[in-house]
């Protein structure tokens, strides 16, 4: 297969949002028509070495029956700027902030997948006031530290495999023939998450002393802990991969998740990748559109 570049997303607007220490944030934004419909924006939060192009499928569809979105690539992710700190759980919360600021709302819907499900309830822990409710894609309850009782086994075991160097034909006929069902705004959402250099090779735009900090902060993360004191209503969707006993554990953390939380929901996608979003966009849309519109999400039953 030749490599090609990844095609831009033709129904986003692109744009720079600047957050409160200066790092400079790539947003795509999909405004609905105004009145359309009278449902909160959406934020858009990726997962860990992921990119805001995973939410294409979704946020078209989103946008289509009249929400506006915006996705962001978090700080050193995609083509967002790339410092050397403020990886931590509370910094990357104030970006999000920052882009809701952009928006120029008071509150939205915030939505992360995996390590950014983890963000947005901590996002929802931390400042409820910009918050309407959260959704926490296959994430939000993710405690490494319970997996791992040592740093230096997550490290090991979580290490992102060595792609940097690989030819871009090779990364995406691999990324086809592992994920057949997925529709081309997955297939390109995933290869955005690499650099694709002149030379017709790629490499991940997070670094690995990035994704190692992020992964450090995730480890050390316990959400559980948060959960009691979350005045949002919080909605997960996890996912079934088939791997039964990692299943299991998803399962009790969801269970736990649903006991501590004031207001929550789970909406299980059985069988489903852990980027449930770009694997079925449009039926995970509709999950969230009916917690919207039943007034779950924007806080209606408060």
């Amino acid at each position: 297969m030749e490599p090609r570049s990844v095609p831009t997303s033709v129904d986003a607007e692109e744009s720079r949002v600047t957050t409160a220490d200066g790092t400079s944030l790539r947003v795509l934004s999909r405004r609905a028509d105004p009145g359309a419909v009278d449902l909160p924006p959406l934020v858009l939060v990726h997962g860990l070495a992921s990119n805001c192009r995973m939410w294409d499928g979704a946020a078209a569809h989103f946008r289509r029956h009249g929400v506006t979105t915006v996705a962001v690539d978090l700080r050193g992710h995609g083509r967002s700027d790339k410092p050397d700190h403020g990886y931590d759980f509370d910094t990357v919360c104030d970006d999000v902030v920052s882009v809701v600021d952009w928006l120029g709302v008071e509150r939205a819907v915030v939505v992360g997948q995996s390590w950014g499900g983890n963000v947005v309830v901590h996002l929802a822990h931390r400042r409820p006031d910009r918050v309407h409710g959260v959704v926490a894609v296959d994430g939000g309850m993710i405690e490494l530290g319970r997996t791992f009782e040592h740093w230096d086994d997550c490290a090991r075991v979580m290490r992102p495999p060595a792609l940097a160097g690989m030819r871009a034909g090779r990364l995406e006929a691999a990324i086809r023939a592992s994920n057949g069902d997925w529709p081309e705004t997955g297939i390109n959402g995933t290869l955005a998450n690499f650099e694709h250099l002149d030379d017709g090779t790629i490499r991940p735009w997070l670094s690995l002393d990035r994704h190692l900090a992020i992964l450090r902060h995730l480890w050390e993360h316990r959400p559980s802990r948060l959960f009691a004191d979350v005045e949002r209503p919080v909605l997960f969707v996890p996912a079934d991969s088939g791997d039964v006993s990692w299943t299991r554990g998803k399962e009790a953390a969801i269970d736990e998740a649903l006991r501590l939380l004031p207001r929550a929901r789970a909406h299980w996608f059985r069988p489903a990748h852990h980027d449930v979003h770009a694997q079925h966009p449009e039926r995970f849309a509709e999950v969230v559109l009916s917690h919207l519109r039943d007034g779950f999400l924007t806080g209606a039953h408060e």
